[in-house]
């Protein structure tokens, strides 16, 4: 790869050899020390091959010597391409500053790439870059990573490290994000373990405290599953901290209204277009009137970042296109009408249970009332029950 570059950069051009003894080129060109590569055969007597401007011009010296005949087949490269505007000047001038401008803008960051962030968002890391000097159009060379680590991490107090590399015109910024400390329980809080819900107890296992309870005995909401209140023989109560783990089985029921007419989009094929340019932070637009009529459309919007030879350019092209449409009303199924019930419903109950356990079978119901299809999704799931309520003793009342 990088040799063709070469080659393409100082110019090369295609030969056409034809000789009775053609090998004598070949070794001609072995004992000039000249250099050919693409080697092809047309004939027994004729062949073609690509050699650099130099070695041309010593091949068509050394070859009147031979009886043989070179045609030149075609010229390829930079030198060839920019002498056809040698009457071209202002063109020229133009390519030349085109070319300066992307050796010169290759030092600059044009684009930045965010890596190993998943709770915190991108943006708020590149507002952070932003706010400590580093953006689109910085000067790459001029970065102090020691520097922006501290100040980024001051202002981004979620993440415990982050490191600025700059390939080209891209800024690669690697990131890793705290690990949230666990909650720590004071054990020396008087407490007890209360029911957050009703259930049936499934399993019982006690840090502090007394167990009230007992696999396989019913419980309602607040009752105390495990008491911090605990008796002696010697010195009668004392007061500690009731912790543990109860496992029951719960059920749930949700219910919701679906009705069976609901309103559709219905696209009209009326579209409107703006294209517009983003160079840097500023952005330029292409189109004069940018005010919708109506508020039933859908806006698509696509950028297309620009690159020049795999380069990244600081212009993005923006396409935004409002789609109208009108609110169509549509008659759908019992059955339509129970799965996207159904689909809710489920999205409500995985919200709830599954912080403290798992569903384990559900079961959906639906009736028609009208034009109203009322769907219940009825829920059996096994979760921890428990949840700390404190003990006020007389000191802390009085």
């Amino acid at each position: 790869m990088l040799t063709r570059l070469i080659n393409h950069l100082r110019g090369q051009v295609r030969v056409r050899a034809e000789c009775a003894f053609p090998e004598r080129v070949l070794n001609l060109c072995g004992a000039q020390d000249l250099a050919f590569w693409d080697l092809e055969w047309e004939s027994p007597t004729a062949f073609t091959c690509r050699l650099s401007r130099r070695d041309w011009r010593a091949l068509r010296e050394a070859g009147k010597k031979l009886d043989c005949t070179f045609d030149l087949v075609g010229r390829e490269g930079a030198p060839y391409f920019l002498f056809r505007f040698r009457h071209r000047q202002a063109l020229l001038v133009g390519l030349v500053g085109c070319a300066l401008a992307l050796f010169l803008g290759s030092f600059f960051i044009w684009d930045f790439q965010v890596e190993g962030n998943v709770t915190v968002p991108t943006e708020r890391i590149l507002r952070a870059l932003e706010k400590n000097g580093v953006t689109l159009g910085t000067f790459g060379l001029s970065l102090d990573g020691e520097d922006i680590r501290n100040h980024v991490l001051l202002d981004v107090p979620e993440l415990i490290w982050i490191a600025v590399n700059v390939s080209g015109c891209r800024a690669e910024v690697q990131v890793r994000e705290r690990t949230p400390p666990p909650v720590m329980v004071d054990r020396r809080e008087p407490c007890n373990l209360v029911a957050r819900r009703a259930g049936l107890v499934k399993n019982v296992q006690t840090i502090g405290g007394v167990a009230c309870v007992v696999p396989g005995s019913a419980v309602t909401e607040g009752q105390i599953l495990i008491s911090g209140v605990e008796d002696t023989d010697t010195v009668g109560a004392r007061v500690l901290a009731g912790l543990g783990k109860v496992e029951a089985r719960t059920w749930y029921d949700f219910t919701a209204s679906m009705p069976l007419t609901v309103l559709e989009k219905r696209y009209t094929g009326k579209e409107k277009t703006g294209v517009s340019l983003i160079f840097g932070s500023r952005r330029i637009k292409f189109f004069s009137n940018s005010s919708i009529d109506g508020t039933e459309y859908d806006k698509i919007t696509s950028r297309h970042p620009l690159n020049l030879l795999g380069v990244p350019l600081p212009v993005t092209v923006v396409t935004e296109t409002w789609r109208f449409y009108e609110a169509v009303p549509r008659a759908r199924t019992a059955a339509e009408a129970e799965k996207a019930a159904e689909a809710l419903l489920t999205a409500q109950l995985r919200e709830q249970v599954e912080p403290y356990g798992e569903v384990k079978s559900t079961l959906c119901s639906s009736r028609q009332r009208g034009n109203t299809l009322v769907v219940t999704l009825s829920a059996e799931c096994l979760e921890e029950i428990g949840k700390t309520a404190p003990i006020y003793t007389e000191e802390e009342t009085g």
